[in-house]
């Protein structure tokens, strides 16, 4: 099994250059179409419903304090990080994401019933440790939401 910072630094390896808003929900939606694919999560780290989004706290850790990031920035992509299955995954919501900003992902994931949920009762700008259920994540997205292009 993969870790959000495998994922990470296989979506840096695909795309160069990447706003770490961005990367965090790449990884979102990677570990979401993998849950809906496979029937497991992709990576065992968890996100939390932030105010601008889902955030995975050990990738945000490793990045704090950078608004853009480039390939190699965890290092060289681990040999065998990620399998077969799990690179197809992340290919897929790369390819269909990858023209999206940040801020659009952001507002996307703000649409949807795992970050809603999560925030239920909180301020807009209110901070949050509150996790996003895997479990509930996985429910939603199996519907292929025709909103979202990664299920579409």
């Amino acid at each position: 099994m993969a870790h959000v910072v495998d994922v990470a630094a296989y979506i840096l390896e695909e795309l160069g250059t990447v706003s770490t808003m961005k990367l965090q929900k790449l990884a979102f939606y990677s570990q979401a179409y993998y849950l809906v694919e496979h029937g497991a999560p992709l990576f065992p780290e968890e996100f939390e419903a932030w105010a601008n989004g889902p955030v995975a706290p050990d990738l945000f850790r490793r990045h704090r304090g950078e608004f853009v990031i480039t390939r190699g920035f965890f290092g060289p992509v681990r040999e065998a990080a990620l399998s077969e299955d799990e690179c197809e995954a992340v290919d897929h919501v790369v390819g269909r994401l990858k023209g999206w900003s940040g801020a659009q992902l952001s507002d996307l994931t703000h649409s949807e019933a795992p970050w809603q949920a999560a925030r239920t009762g909180l301020a807009p700008n209110a901070r949050s440790q509150r996790p996003i259920e895997i479990d509930f994540m996985r429910a939603c997205y199996e519907t292929r939401p025709a909103a979202n292009p990664v299920f579409a």
